[in-house]
């Protein structure tokens, strides 16, 4: 049985958050939802204030901010920590 990991990624439609975009999409696997957030979207606002997304872009997986999302920016050794990327 596999297990569905479900991986949020919040932008601004900026070029630094199509960058985290494509890593995220480059690191998933079969087993990863990724869903885009617009943060001009206000449920996905209150979805950001709800994890704790202070700037942009921001990546949460299964309900956590990824560690690197918590000041340092998106990055890859970070986000498969949290489990990106693995059946």
């Amino acid at each position: 049985m596999t297990i569905q990991r479900k991986v949020e990624v919040f932008s601004a439609g900026c070029p630094i958050c199509q960058s985290a975009i494509e890593l995220v999409n480059r690191l998933a696997c079969s087993s990863c939802e990724v869903v885009i957030l617009d943060m001009n979207d206000i449920e996905a606002a209150k979805r950001a204030h709800d994890l704790g997304v202070r700037a942009v872009p921001a990546v949460a997986i299964n309900g956590q901010l990824a560690a690197c999302c918590l000041g340092a920016g998106v990055e890859e050794q970070a986000l498969r920590a949290a489990g990106l990327g693995q059946a």
